[in-house]
């Protein structure tokens, strides 16, 4: 059962009045009690009404009041989204909260969400079920991470080092085959390969890459390249040279109409990149 937590309004919330500490800390630890129990979805404050904007329908008009608005028992100043099993449920939670509004007397109100299945009746051919589905798959996939994972074919910890030296790469994990905490299964990995990384997680610049040796020496890199941009031409031939030694030039840095200064060059790990400045800097 899905319920929005509304905390009412109160003439010191309306005011601007801030929490104490000790509120925060209070709220801090109760949020985190939430969490734990792997109820909440998200919570948030909110500001007062004096800085909020009501839109009148009233047929094809629509008219804007800029607030504050007077009826301090009608408004909202914070909200949580649980995902509950009962209302009972969401009650006892509710009454285990600290008094949100300090020294002052407050209500916390519990509504439930609506349900696709509430509208079955306006819904009789099921159209609006299976478009409100299609939403919720784009939603669900527009909060989706996408990482560019490396298959380094028992060159990762090479590889890494390689970066770190070259690229300013930082280090955020590395577990290696025999530290994991499940046993691989027999006969998946290449003889030799226990002491390779299983999976390693380096920052270059301001982007996550996730890395790996593989499970043996077979795999190898196609398809793709990591673009690179550095902001000085003096950067960009450093790092270009850097990866080329060992590796390949498949195209020289020069001047394209999309950048500077721009190359191609696949490492000696096998890892295509693409090198280049941004439009507009000096080449």
């Amino acid at each position: 059962m899905k319920v929005m937590v509304m905390v009412k309004a109160s003439p010191g919330s309306e005011a601007g009045k801030m929490p104490t500490e000790e509120l925060m800390t209070a709220m801090g630890k109760y949020n985190e009690e939430l969490v734990n129990a792997g109820i909440m979805e998200s919570g948030d404050g909110l500001k007062p009404s004096k800085e909020g904007y009501r839109v009148r329908f009233s047929g094809d008009k629509r008219v804007v009041t800029t607030g504050p608005f007077t009826e301090t028992n009608e408004l909202i100043a914070g909200y949580w989204i649980w995902n509950v099993k009962s209302i009972e449920e969401a009650l006892e939670w509710v009454k285990k909260c600290p008094n949100p509004m300090d020294d002052e007397e407050s209500d916390i109100e519990i509504r439930t969400f609506y349900t696709i299945d509430d509208f079955a009746v306006a819904d009789p051919d099921g159209k609006v079920r299976e478009q409100e589905d299609q939403l919720r798959q784009t939603l669900a996939l527009r909060k989706a991470t996408v990482n560019n994972y490396l298959f380094f074919s028992g060159r990762c910890e090479e590889a890494i080092n390689f970066y770190r030296q070259h690229l300013g790469a930082t280090v955020n994990m590395m577990l290696r085959f025999n530290e994991s905490p499940d046993p691989v299964p027999e006969g998946m990995l290449q003889e030799g390969f226990e002491n390779k990384i299983m999976h390693a997680d380096f920052t270059l610049g301001n982007v996550n890459i996730l890395a790996s040796d593989g499970c043996d020496d077979a795999t190898s890199f196609s398809g793709f390249r990591l673009t690179l941009t550095v902001p000085t031409a003096e950067d960009a031939h450093r790092v270009f040279d850097a990866l080329a030694t060992g590796g390949t030039v498949d195209m020289a840095l020069a001047k394209t109409f999309w950048s500077p200064l721009y190359g191609q060059v696949t490492d000696q790990f096998g890892v295509g990149w693409m090198v280049m400045l941004p439009e507009g800097a000096a080449a």
